[in-house]
């Protein structure tokens, strides 16, 4: 029944398409600047988003700490890390983490654990991409419910899609003081003909990292009697991280289009600060296929796929012995028809399937296995106008989550419109809402235990209902001469935030608190902006000042939602000689003190940052790079990790690296 509800909403978006495209004449299309991939099938520049988008490419990635996903991003506006350790870390978004922000590969969905506990990392790693998006606010309407908060989008290259002439490459290794840690990876493409074969593969090890205080906070052990804390340099114990990484893939590029799979392996172990003798082992092996065929067919000028399999092992070790296992298996696919652009008018219709398993064995087995069924149908529609433009989108999804406690299924109706105006040269003013509708997730549902990883005692409730969410964002864009700016403005409401929260009792075997999922009703709001000044230019060099800063405020009817990121502000001096780049940045961030019940405020810090990349050689293929990170040797805590009281951010530190192509 629920399939035959999403193919009648197919062929109706379908006919809606057909009858609009008819309304249009047909006109050479745009040409734009930096293309968002993430968020529409269609062509976005950067300068033309109605919504907040960071673009992050492998020039900057090259020179990117070896770290997690959400260590790498965290910096960002808006953006934070979950910080378990150098080992796990997934990224904050608006205030929000875990199932509300959903982290892709090529568009497909992980198929992993990694949303369901902060000590489960992300099974990919950042220096695998060729680029990195993201995208802050509801992006639900081409990715479901899961997206309610924001998307990271990692965009590797194993499936090229373009003919590549020869052999080509590159080669990228660093070395680091503060965790003696180590770094090396490389990825090459031949092209033979029309067909393009890739392969890649990263090792990276470090040890237990230095940090200049005792562990514990001083306001943990002032709660917990204990002396208070001492400033001197210590290391964090089983904070180690090994990981290897590899894969390779074999495209067809040809006149009608592209088609391609790849296979990639993950295997990476790493300690769980918080906890000793425990440490993780993570085993992911993943297959993907992606493709576009240029057709005419009716209103359409493409047909997109993409797709992924994955067989996912998370294994927890207390010393020896194993402890809990979580395994996740599965597959989602997608396919888009996309439109041409037609005197400014751009579309899509696009379907979207997942099937996942995921089980716990074992002690800590917080949640049963559950069988998990995602389908979707949605259509998203652009008209650009030069000067004024609107957009608008419309997606309906069946969800169902099959467990022994329970059986739900959940039909989720999300939309969104905007506007956007080109008042004058330069600049670009756009505003947004949407109604996002998301699925509790298996967690929130289903899952009964203690989670020694948080010191809780989760309790699930199977009754649970709809997330809603009404969003507002409001951007403006401007670039002109020496000057370059983005600020965005958001407010969103909730009607059913799922929320865990703290109760009176005490587990009697664990000892953790008990800890409900609840709903509420629920308010963020806040502020993004970025900025850059050109304060002089002589050919190829260049100063510049550079800043960033970001707020988020969360409200619910039950108080302050917990680990909700501070206020960050950030100023940056960047001097481009040609033959080299040198950047002094200094980072502040404000303490914490609206949390939620049981929770520890945190204290400001301020951080300074330098870094140097430069191609000294007649050979420019070949850059070397210098970076030195927190050289105030600040205490630094991230008030949005589970151990911040426990493990505070890296102290001193130096890297040195060098990476070559060609």
């Amino acid at each position: 029944m629920y399939r035959f509800r999403l193919l009648a909403a197919a062929s109706t978006l379908c006919l809606a398409a057909l009858a609009t495209e008819a309304a249009w004449a047909a006109d050479a299309p745009k040409e734009v600047s930096e293309v968002v991939v993430t968020g529409a099938p269609y062509v976005v520049s950067m300068d033309s988003t109605t919504t907040s988008v960071d673009v992050i490419k492998r020039d900057d990635l090259d020179t990117a700490p070896p770290a997690g996903l959400g260590d790498v991003l965290s910096g960002l506006p808006g953006v934070r890390s979950t910080f378990f350790g150098p080992g796990a870390s997934r990224p904050v978004i608006r205030g929000l983490a875990g199932p509300r922000v959903l982290v892709l590969t090529n568009g497909v969905g992980m198929i992993d654990a990694s949303a369901l506990s902060p000590d489960h990392q992300v099974a990919t790693d950042p220096q695998e991409a060729e680029r990195i998006e993201v995208l802050r606010g509801p992006s639900a309407l081409a990715y479901g419910g899961s997206a309610i908060g924001g998307i990271v989008n990692i965009i590797d290259d194993r499936i090229p899609n373009k003919v590549e002439d020869g052999f080509h490459g590159r080669m990228l290794a660093s070395g680091s003081s503060g965790d003696r840690g180590h770094m090396a990876s490389a990825a090459f493409k031949l092209g033979v003909g029309d067909w393009v074969f890739s392969l890649d593969g990263l090792r990276r090890e470090s040890g237990d990292y230095e940090v200049p205080v005792e562990q514990v906070s001083r306001r943990l052990a002032q709660e917990e009697g204990l002396p208070p804390p001492l400033r001197e340099a210590t290391k964090v114990a089983n904070s180690a991280v090994e990981l290897t990484n590899y894969g390779g893939g074999v495209s067809y590029v040809g006149s009608l289009g592209y088609g391609g799979v790849s296979i990639k392996k993950t295997d990476t172990t790493y300690g769980v600060a918080a906890e000793e003798d425990v440490t993780i082992g993570l085993e992911q092996t993943r297959v993907d296929a992606q493709g576009e065929l240029n057709l005419d067919l009716g209103p359409f000028e493409k047909l997109r796929f993409a797709g992924g399999w994955a067989d996912y092992t998370h294994t927890e070790y207390e010393g020896e012995e194993v402890g809990t296992t979580f395994y996740s298996d599965g597959w989602e696919a997608r396919l888009e028809l996309v439109q041409p652009d037609r005197n400014g008018w751009q579309g899509a219709v696009g379907f979207q399937a997942l099937q996942k398993s995921i089980d716990a064995v074992g002690e800590e087995a917080l949640i049963p296995k559950t069988d998990i069924e995602e389908y979707g149908v949605f259509t998203l529609q652009r008209l650009d106008k030069d000067t004024w433009g609107i957009e608008g989108g419309l997606r309906l999804d069946q969800r169902t989550l099959d467990s022994v406690i329970a059986k739900r299924d959940f039909t989720n109706v999300s939309g969104s419109v905007g506007a956007f105006l080109r008042p004058a040269e330069g600049w670009f003013l756009g505003i947004s809402g949407s109604r996002t509708s998301r699925a509790p997730s298996e967690e929130e549902l289903f899952s009964e235990g203690p989670h020694p990883a948080t010191q809780q005692f989760e309790v699930g409730d199977a009754g649970l209902g709809r997330e809603i969410s009404y969003s507002l964002d409001a951007t403006v864009h401007y670039s002109g001469g020496p000057w370059s700016t983005d600020l965005h403005a958001f407010a969103v409401k909730y009607d059913g935030f799922i929320d865990l929260r703290a109760s009176a009792d005490v587990d009697d075997e664990s000892g953790f608190r008990v800890y409900r999922f609840v709903q509420t009703d629920a308010k963020f709001y806040g502020a993004e902006a970025e900025a850059s000044y050109r304060l002089w230019q002589d050919g190829e060099r260049s100063f510049r000042l550079e800043g960033a800063a970001d707020y988020v405020r969360g409200e619910t009817d039950l108080g302050a939602p917990p680990r909700i990121p501070p206020w960050s502000a950030t100023g940056r001096a960047v001097f481009e000689g040609g033959w080299w780049t040198g950047k002094l940045e200094l980072r502040q961030v404000g303490g914490q003190k609206r949390t939620a019940q049981y929770e520890l405020p945190t204290d400001d810090y301020r951080m300074l940052n330098v870094s140097v990349s430069a191609t000294p050689f007649a050979d420019r293929n070949l850059k070397v790079f210098f970076e030195g990170r927190n050289l105030n040797d600040a205490e630094a805590r991230e008030h949005a990790s589970f151990l911040k009281d426990y493990a505070p951010l890296p102290g001193r530190s130096f890297r040195i690296g060098a990476g070559y192509r060609f």
